[in-house]
């Protein structure tokens, strides 16, 4: 009886742990691409989202147009009018890799806030390519040195450094419930954008810096007074056409 308990104890053990897995390297964009294909929500939290930016949403919505199906996407990132937090995220990325990362860029307070005023552009101009998309923006006043993505059957777990492993988990093991309440719960603490009040302003294949202005007045988001219309310009570039920072 003994022996036949610490077997069913260590069979439940081993399918609990295979519940994680890590990931590293190329596998974790793979993982990435896997969970694109199918699913009809995406949940992100993290800093600017520029890899959501580069390829989550473009991937999620492409497979979903091809397969008529709604999808459902909520993103959390920084504050990009929150001087000092934005900062504070420049500083630590910066620390992770000092001078250009992978883009050929340094992380500064004015790059920080592009990245993050493209992502809200981005999920706009996506909005209006693809009508069965419900899209959701919070900004958060907090930073997270982990970036957390769900699918409708993964969690997936990393660090802005990409060398570091992954980590994932499947649906239906306790972990993503978990995730999936932690997601939810971060996100209603966080100042939403009302991306319904743009619906009127239609925006250009590739928007112009009077509908980017425009934009982010009737969202209520004052770009810095140092931007110039250069500055729009480039976070039109970041958003439309954005550069994948990882892999």
């Amino acid at each position: 009886a003994t022996l036949l308990r610490d077997r069913m104890l260590a069979s439940k053990t081993l399918i609990d742990t295979s519940a994680v897995r890590l990931v590293r390297g190329p596998e974790v964009g793979r993982v990435h691409a896997y969970a694109h294909h199918e699913t009809e929500q995406w949940m992100f939290k993290g800093g600017t989202g520029t890899y959501l930016r580069a390829v989550t949403i473009r991937e999620c919505v492409e497979h979903a147009r091809r397969a008529q199906r709604p999808l459902r996407m909520q993103v959390e990132i920084v504050d990009p009018t929150n001087e000092l937090l934005c900062n504070e995220y420049a500083q630590y990325r910066s620390s992770l890799t000092p001078g250009p990362d992978r883009t050929g860029e340094p992380w500064t307070l004015d790059r920080t806030r592009k990245e993050a005023f493209a992502t809200i552009l981005a999920a706009c101009w996506y909005r209006q390519q693809f009508t069965f998309l419900t899209i959701e923006v919070g900004l958060s006043k907090v930073m997270t040195t982990f970036r957390w993505d769900i699918s409708s059957q993964w969690v997936i777990i990393t660090q802005e450094d990409p060398s570091a492993p992954a980590m994932l988990f499947e649906k239906g093991k306790p972990h993503y419930r978990a995730y999936s309440r932690e997601l939810v719960a971060s996100f209603q603490q966080t100042r939403q954008v009302d991306i319904a009040r743009a619906k009127g302003l239609r925006l250009s294949g590739e928007p112009t810096v009077e509908e980017t202005r425009n934009l982010l007045a009737l969202l209520d988001l004052e770009l810095p007074g140092s931007f110039t219309d250069r500055d729009v310009t480039d976070i039109v570039r970041r958003a439309i056409k954005p550069k994948n920072p990882y892999w």
